[in-house]
């Protein structure tokens, strides 16, 4: 599966998943925007469609295109998610990597990659992913009610009603 990983070189190296996986070779590490796949999903926290299960072909047959970047600086990094049809962000799920550990929507690019997997219903790449990380097996077992909800919806739609079920009730 082909995943292509911005850096921003924003992160510290030694906590940075995405270094990580590109060193494991799970991921290609880039620092030029045109290095990222065309027509690949884009895991972007400000689009406005989320990733369903509806997402499995563009992911199998594109890709996954992801920025890794320090949220405090997410909004400066911003303009960078411009100009691709394919953006999706993720549902309602919670870090468990050290770093924000049990803080919702704070998940590292390791942890939105594997959930994209999940949730398009690629799961054992998603396992492959997160067994990088002594944390990432916890990761899938934290979230594992609402990964299994997400990966059986339907469409985007349906995944956002399944999240604010969740936050809702």
């Amino acid at each position: 599966m082909k995943v292509v990983v911005y850096d921003a070189g924003e992160c510290d190296r030694r906590k940075c998943t995405a270094t990580k996986l590109g060193k494991s070779r799970k991921v290609k590490l880039v620092n030029r925007l045109n290095m990222l796949p065309r027509d690949a999903l884009v895991l972007n926290p400000f689009s406005k469609k989320a990733v369903s299960p509806e997402d499995k072909d563009i992911v199998e047959k594109k890709g996954i295109a992801a920025l890794d970047c320090s949220w405090e600086r997410i909004k400066k990094s911003s303009t960078m998610f411009k100009g691709n049809k394919n953006h999706r962000l993720l549902p309602f799920l919670v870090a468990a990597n050290p770093t924000n550990y049990g803080k919702p929507c704070k998940l590292s690019t390791a942890e939105a990659i594997a959930a994209t997997f999940y949730i398009v219903g690629l799961k054992n790449n998603a396992v492959e992913i997160m067994s990088q990380f002594k944390w990432g097996p916890h990761f899938l077992e934290l979230n594992h009610e609402l990964l299994e909800a997400y990966s059986h919806a339907k469409t985007s739609m349906e995944v956002v009603n399944i999240q604010n079920e969740f936050i809702g009730g």
